[in-house]
């Protein structure tokens, strides 16, 4: 089979992370659009993104990409492709999601009942078959639809890849795993620092820098749909696996220091991170913003937080008196990257970010200042 042409999307403002982590993983002929990264590359390759991406939010081959203004150029277009070479005889085909954006088509449950009935014309063409059983392995198909630009594509992840396997249960409004990865990569974590999270909540933020300051591989743990497709090859799994768990480092003086004025997320954050692998250099304790200090550190000591937004968990003032008290608490000189959806934050804060740059938290509109 030839290279692989392979799309990955991740929250807006990440593309930048995400492209290099893709080329890191292999991938050539780098695309980058507005949250998502299209890129060629060998099954090798498409194995290794979905075990070391931090940032994607899934990887996926794509079938076709074609403008598409009506539903018959959708439909003829899907029908005349060669299926044959990605999908066995028995392949269920089901099309589980669609999105579409500043196009003409816009039903989403239409565009699925049309890809569907058109795969399964070039199901019935590639194997002169008039039935199709679909009892085999799973080739999720999804299509995403931009300014009448529309990318089919097979879903190799299948479980979004911020699913670590470690957060299975989470505090009250979470920050996403590839979001809070994302994150740590603009504030540059490094082997030897230490990171503080003084609202940690389930401990996502002090768990993904360690994983990446060890170099520990986000999906190392965890299972994937294309580890049952008959075009990717079973030993490149394991080949992988083993190759990205010889660059992990057996020992670091990295650390991780979280805080939460609830107990709860406290025994949370530290169940999370055993869960990880990570608990010998995560530590947590109770502790109210009002009462934080920073540790006796000879090495580079970073806060990086997602504090209550407003709209997710408190009043307005508690959120406003919070901000206030992050800004006597957190002492100048010291390097700060705070994420939250409040326009209204340096003025509560007290100070002037050094720059602030627009992030989407899900749906959210946010902005990660630094200091």
């Amino acid at each position: 089979m030839n290279k692989l042409q392979m799309t990955a999307p991740c929250h807006f403002g990440l593309e930048k992370t995400l492209a290099f982590e893709i080329k890191q993983a292999g991938g050539e002929n780098l695309e980058t659009t507005d949250g998502r990264i299209n890129f060629s590359g060998t099954t090798d390759v498409l194995v290794r993104a979905n075990i070391s991406c931090r940032t994607a939010e899934r990887i996926g081959v794509v079938l076709a990409r074609f403008r598409a203004e009506t539903f018959d150029d959708v439909f003829d277009t899907v029908k005349r492709l060669p299926v044959g070479e990605y999908l066995p005889r028995d392949a269920a085909f089901p099309v589980t999601k669609g999105q579409s954006v500043n196009s003409k088509l816009t039903s989403i449950p239409a565009l699925q009942r049309t890809v569907k009935k058109a795969l399964a014309e070039a199901m019935s063409a590639a194997y002169k078959n008039a039935t199709l059983p679909e009892s085999g392995a799973v080739y999720s198909v999804r299509f995403f639809l931009h300014k009448d630009e529309f990318t089919l594509f097979l879903d190799s992840s299948g479980e979004g890849l911020h699913k670590r396997g470690y957060r299975r249960n989470a505090g009250i409004a979470p920050i996403k795993e590839t979001l809070a990865a994302g994150i740590i990569d603009i504030a540059r974590v490094k082997v030897d620092n230490c990171v503080i999270d003084p609202f940690c909540g389930s401990g996502t933020i002090l768990i993904e820098s360690a994983m990446k300051a060890l170099r520990i591989p986000p999906g190392l743990n965890r299972r994937f749909s294309a580890e049952k497709w008959a075009f990717v090859p079973k030993s490149a799994w394991h080949e992988q696996r083993e190759l990205l768990k010889a660059n992990i480092l057996p020992e670091s003086d990295f650390a991780a220091i979280g805080y939460d004025i609830d107990p709860e997320c406290v025994k949370l954050t530290l169940t999370n991170a055993r869960k990880a692998g990570v608990d010998k250099y995560v530590r947590a304790e109770t502790r109210a913003i009002a009462a934080f200090e920073y540790p006796e550190r000879d090495t580079r000591t970073v806060v990086i937080t997602n504090p209550p937004y407003a709209e997710r968990m408190l009043e307005k003032a508690d959120t406003q008196r919070i901000y206030r008290e992050m800004g006597q608490r957190f002492g100048r000189g010291h390097e700060l990257f705070i994420i939250t959806s409040d326009a209204g934050f340096e003025a509560q804060f007290g100070r002037e970010a050094k720059k602030n740059r627009k992030l989407y938290n899900g749906m959210l509109m946010c902005r990660l200042y630094t200091f």
